[in-house]
């Protein structure tokens, strides 16, 4: 094949970040700090990505605090794991791409065990992922968490980083603000969009306050909840505007929510028999062999399944947007650009296929081989996400 001169190969900027090209390593929880440390695993699996071509690579899911975690073995924001997230930017600048830092806390679906008490949430709404009522977040709770916020990303500048990515969606904490559905509040935090909006844009303003002009500030934003009393498109648009008038950077393009629709960004087949296989409780193991198929749905993939509403968005906005969801081929990310989308980001190819972006450049490929089985979701709980499809996964 010949070399590639796709547009997506050419610079792109994110604020007064200039990226080598168009490509995003999404944010995606890789399984790999244990004890909340970051592994060497985890920096051999950006230096991998960043010395595969991408533009960025982004590490999630950082926890502004020790309540915010939904795994014990996620990081959350302390002395203990700063060196080894050096050691990280060091390896990915070295190859030459950058490297962004995903924060964000998981308010009412924090795992209880993994911090030793009662989840925390917009309102007092059940949960059927940890089977918790959160408590009801209180005025002491809104400056403690927009200072965490701001420690999160003042340490993830520290430490090298050239960008940060906010958590507002999938159902995580500033989503949970947002959306109708876990925002049943009564004061000035709940009840109408700009009520709603009030908590998460004051914790983009402090951030940004914090971390200066020039640094990189993203917000991974939902199109939709993927349920009917969910967040919707049109409030979505509007969430849209408000972030842009608060100086975030650039907005990655999402949907979904963990604890109601949690394969709605990660659509195809659902490994709930390898992914009870690896859960380590007891009783959510069980849950998942017996009732898997009955709580979660599956969504039938298709190659860039949020472009129609991401391009509503597109319409409404002037900053950068990046467009993620199936993007599989040369032809998507081309036609992505065509549609006015500034980035695009992948995850599940690049866990196959580390050096993707490199192989398309040079002409070598036009296409991923990555199938949606979604097998590497359920590696999270087993060591660290891989590919481990019959055909096309690497052995161990």
């Amino acid at each position: 094949m010949e070399k590639s001169n796709n547009t997506v190969f050419t610079p792109g900027k994110i604020g007064s970040l200039v990226l080598r090209n168009r490509t995003i390593r999404t944010g995606a929880f890789e399984g790999m700090t244990p004890d909340g440390i970051p592994s060497a695993a985890l920096v051999e699996h950006h230096r991998q990505v960043a010395a595969g071509g991408v533009g960025l690579t982004t590490v999630a899911y950082c926890s502004t605090s020790l309540d915010g975690l939904t795994f014990p073995h996620q990081m959350h924001i302390r002395d203990e794991i700063l060196p080894g997230l050096e050691k990280l930017t060091h390896a990915v600048h070295a190859e030459g791409a950058a490297a962004s830092l995903q924060i964000g806390h998981a308010g009412y679906f924090a795992s209880r065990a993994a911090m030793g008490q009662k989840p925390i949430g917009a309102s007092k709404v059940f949960n059927l992922y940890t089977l918790t009522y959160p408590r009801p977040m209180t005025t002491e709770d809104f400056g403690r968490l927009t200072d965490d916020f701001v420690k999160a990303a003042l340490a993830a500048k520290q430490v090298g980083f050239d960008a940060i990515e906010l958590h507002f969606g999938h159902g995580y904490l500033l989503n949970q603000f947002l959306s109708p559905y876990t925002n049943r509040r009564k004061d000035k935090w709940g009840g109408s969009l700009e009520n709603r909006l009030r908590f998460p844009l004051e914790i983009v303003r402090q951030v940004r306050k914090a971390v200066g002009p020039d640094f990189g500030l993203l917000a991974k934003t939902n199109l939709e909840d993927g349920f009917k009393r969910g967040l919707q498109l049109e409030e979505a648009i509007e969430v849209s505007k408000a972030l842009e008038a608060e100086g975030v950077d650039a907005l990655v393009l999402s949907g979904g929510f963990v604890s109601k629709t949690p394969f709605y960004m990660m659509r195809g087949e659902l490994p709930i028999k390898e992914m009870a296989r690896n859960e380590k409780k007891f009783f959510r193991r069980m849950g998942l062999k017996l009732f898997g198929r009955l709580l979660v749905q599956k969504y039938h993939f298709e190659e860039m399944f949020f472009l129609e509403a991401a391009k509503e968005v597109r319409r409404a906005v002037k900053l950068p947007l990046v467009l993620l969801g199936g993007i599989r081929s040369l032809a998507n990310m081309q036609q992505a650009m065509q549609a006015g989308f500034d980035f695009v980001a992948l995850g599940r190819p690049l866990i196959l296929e580390p050096d993707l972006i490199n192989k398309m450049a040079a002409g070598e490929t036009s296409a991923s081989l990555c199938e949606p089985c979604n097998l590497c979701v359920a590696q999270m709980e087993a060591g660290g996400i891989r590919c481990v499809h019959p055909q096309l996964g690497k052995p161990d």
